[in-house]
């Protein structure tokens, strides 16, 4: 079964519905098991509806994007770095000394 990300207004319909028809009768209606309807129940009586709110989404968004930023500058900083040693490469050629103080 492929786990299924519901938004505030879906958890917030479901949980009136559930009061209206039961718990059961609205897990069945809209595929959602047991657990996670008495889960959002608790959260919800707990703190309304902040306690509904997902808030790892922005995270791990904002995760991602500083990782690819971070991957993009590594990639970077190795590009540079292979340009310096061929750089280095070349003047050992052209001067033919392997200590670059001599040059």
């Amino acid at each position: 079964m492929k786990y299924k990300k519901w938004s505030l207004a879906e958890k917030l319909e479901i949980l009136a519905c559930s009061e209206e028809i039961g718990a059961v009768e609205t897990c069945r209606k809209y595929s959602v098991s047991s657990g996670t309807l008495y889960s959002w129940k608790k959260k919800h009586d707990n703190n309304g509806e902040a306690g509904l709110k997902v808030t790892y989404d922005t995270r791990s968004k904002e995760l991602k994007q500083l990782e690819e930023e971070n991957r993009i500058l590594r990639k970077l900083l190795s590009n540079k770095e292979i340009e310096l040693e061929v750089g280095r490469e070349l003047l050992k050629k052209k001067f033919g000394t392997s200590d670059p103080r001599k040059i």
